[in-house]
């Protein structure tokens, strides 16, 4: 993916920003998300612009659990706007939201990655006369956090993270480590990484950073299984970050939103722009902006420029998708899919999460959600 300028990088993240509000993915759970039925199909809200078109009944979907916080606050407003739907969203992982999705069991599939080619393959047994797409829907940094009390800030590059995560620099007073921090007094002790003991999409985006801007020090594939041996493994983005925030020495990856609310300082990565970029919302942002659209067809997978040099772009970020049939959608659930997801990628539905400090799918890039889902049979 070609970069692009600063200025029209940044005047393409404002304007998304503009459109869908701050978006931080949120991270593993497993909680499932529910709530009760009226009986109209009717818009109950008059400030709303929910549309709910013919929506009925029960609506079942599972997957990632990086947006389930972002599920949270949609299943809530589209249920109080649309009587008589109810809209279920399991939390569990990308995986499980793939083999639901071509098993049949469910409308749709939250995804952190997008469909493999098997993938899709198998989800033309289900999507008669179509197959699976994705729709880019949610995204947001992935943080490295870290407990080192007196270092309040801290610089690291892709080597150096990688190193870290693949055992090779143990000390925090490293050589690597205190040439990017001349100004911190580093202590004289040792590093514990954690990583993620289940498989990930925030580990398999991880990868996907360390693979495209430090290959010699991350010979990895980029999987959703942690590869490299040695650190240590806990449960779902909570678990490393509870680990982080309750060992000094310890350093893990997780959602923002898990840093931001427990107070754990991030990591600052020094990506060849001119100052080290912070893990923010507005940064990822920035990043986001730039992607490109990679699928074919009415699939809009992205691909992402993980070793973008841009003046205040983050480059280690996660984008979520929903994945639904372009053509072969089950006709008791097509109109509340259609309605639901037409209310997620809107203006409205973006905006709604601002507060939880998501970054936004660009707006050309949306506008393309809102105009496939509107096409889907």
């Amino acid at each position: 993916m070609k970069l692009q300028r600063k200025n029209g990088l940044r005047a393409a993240a404002l304007g998304a920003l503009a459109v869908s509000g701050a978006l931080v993915l949120t991270a593993c759970g497993s909680d499932n998300n529910s709530g009760g039925t009226g009986g109209s199909g009717e818009s109950t809200s008059a400030a709303s612009d929910i549309k709910c078109d013919g929506a009925t009944g029960k609506l079942l979907a599972s997957g990632s659990s990086a947006q389930k916080n972002a599920m949270d606050l949609w299943v809530k407003n589209y249920m109080a706007a649309c009587t008589g739907v109810e809209v279920n969203y399991k939390s569990s992982s990308s995986g499980e939201g793939i083999v639901a999705f071509n098993q049949g069991t469910v409308g749709f599939a939250g995804s952190d990655s997008a469909l493999k080619p098997d993938e899709v393959e198998e989800s033309k047994k289900i999507c008669q006369g179509g197959q699976g797409i994705n729709l880019p829907m949610v995204g947001g940094p992935i943080a490295i956090g870290y407990n080192v009390p007196g270092v309040d800030k801290l610089n690291l590059d892709a080597a150096t993270i990688a190193k870290i995560f693949n055992g090779k620099i143990k000390n925090w007073n490293d050589p690597a480590i205190a040439e990017l921090n001349k100004d911190a007094e580093l202590p004289d002790k040792a590093i514990q990484a954690f990583h993620r003991s289940e498989d990930s999409g925030t580990t398999q985006n991880l990868g996907k950073y360390l693979g495209a801007t430090a290959k010699a020090d991350w010979p990895y594939e980029a999987e959703k299984k942690w590869p490299a041996p040695g650190g240590q493994a806990a449960s779902g983005s909570s678990g490393v970050a509870a680990q982080v925030k309750q060992n000094e020495g310890a350093i893990g990856y997780f959602e923002l939103s898990y840093a931001t609310s427990q107070s754990i300082p991030t990591v600052s990565i020094a990506t060849g722009a001119a100052t080290p970029v912070d893990a923010t919302s507005e940064n990822a942002s920035k990043a986001i902006a730039a992607a490109k659209i990679k699928g074919t067809g009415k699939d809009l997978a992205l691909e992402l420029d993980y070793a973008t040099k841009a003046e205040g772009a983050y480059p280690m970020v996660l984008v979520t998708y929903e994945v639904v049939c372009d053509t072969g959608n089950k006709a008791e659930t097509l109109d509340t899919v259609k309605s639901f997801l037409t209310y997620t990628s809107s203006d409205e539905g973006q905006k709604v999460l601002s507060e939880a400090g998501y970054a936004p799918i660009p707006a050309e890039i949306n506008a393309k959600v809102r105009e496939t889902v509107a096409g889907l049979k």
